[in-house]
């Protein structure tokens, strides 16, 4: 078995086709199809089932392709370490949109000052997305809200963040320190989009008082939530960090729920069989450091 097997064999689980498979690798088909079978021999399983005409791979195709992206990863990783040394690695860093909103911006900051050699690209979308990218090995690792419940990946809570209430200053709930939940109910909201860490939690808190709000606006970005909010175009739930200039500059008015908690943490995850190079370990570091300072 050799890595030109392994890169083989997720490009046929990625296109699900022998034809397209060679076509992205530049090879003949005949020779993907050699490699292929010369795989399901040695492990004596079926990596794909042909059902009319198409490609699908089986539950133990499933699980060695988990093992093969993280193996060409690693050995990507050893080429650009040993063999390329004069070129800068890649760092590839993923993020939750209220995470990019509110810390990453300067953690990478901090990081680029004390590693100038390192290369570091940020992808940012909600948490379930950021989540399945740290799974296949397409990020290194990310900082996400939310729930993370793949058992492939660590997951290390390293950022306290406190979810808040706001509304604009001429609200009715404006000068109140707390609210009750029962009290949102049929409220217009201003919501993340499904999949994120911020709306699900809010959800179910809705969701055990047996609460129903308005929602009026949905949408990826947190800013774009605050700038409406600001706006007076509804009630929000938002990082606490993310609010806080808008509040001293009194456009927000901040409170909390009196009977919920929405408190939570930013976490660090990374897939369980990732290679921790010494620029991803100093990138970590400078997480932790962050949380200890309070950002």
């Amino acid at each position: 078995m050799t890595i030109r097997h392994l890169q083989i064999f997720i490009a046929v689980a990625e296109t699900g086709s022998m034809s397209l498979a060679a076509r992205r690798l530049f090879l003949s088909q005949p020779t993907v199809s050699q490699v292929i079978g010369e795989m399901e021999e040695e492990y004596g399983v079926l990596l794909f089932e042909r059902l009319a005409k198409r490609l699908c791979i089986t539950d133990a195709g499933l699980r060695l392709l988990d093992y093969a992206r993280h193996a060409v990863s690693l050995f990507d990783e050893m080429e650009d370490a040993v063999g390329q040394a004069a070129r800068r690695r890649q760092l590839r860093v993923g993020a939750s949109i209220t995470v990019g909103a509110c810390v990453m911006t300067e953690l990478v900051r901090r990081f680029e000052e004390k590693n100038p050699d390192a290369e570091v690209v940020v992808f940012v979308d909600n948490t379930s997305v950021v989540e399945g990218k740290v799974v296949d090995s397409s990020l290194d690792f990310a900082l996400v809200e939310g729930r993370v419940g793949n058992e492939r990946l660590v997951v290390r809570p390293v950022i306290r963040d406190e979810l808040v209430l706001v509304c604009r200053p001429d609200h009715p709930f404006a000068g109140r320190k707390k609210v009750a939940v029962r009290e949102l109910d049929g409220q217009p909201f201003l919501l993340r989009e499904s999949g994120s860490g911020t709306r699900e939690q809010l959800e179910n808190i809705l969701r055990d008082n047996n609460v129903h709000i308005k929602p009026k606006w949905v949408c990826h970005s947190s800013d774009a939530i605050l700038s409406a909010a600001v706006g007076g175009q509804g009630l929000a739930v938002l990082s606490g960090l993310l609010v806080r200039e808008a509040e001293a500059q009194g456009k927000l008015c901040v409170l909390s729920l009196e009977d919920a908690k929405l408190d939570r943490s930013f976490q660090l995850i990374y897939h369980k069989n990732k290679y921790l190079s010494s620029q991803i370990k100093a990138f970590l570091a400078e997480v932790e450091a962050a949380a200890q300072m309070g950002l």
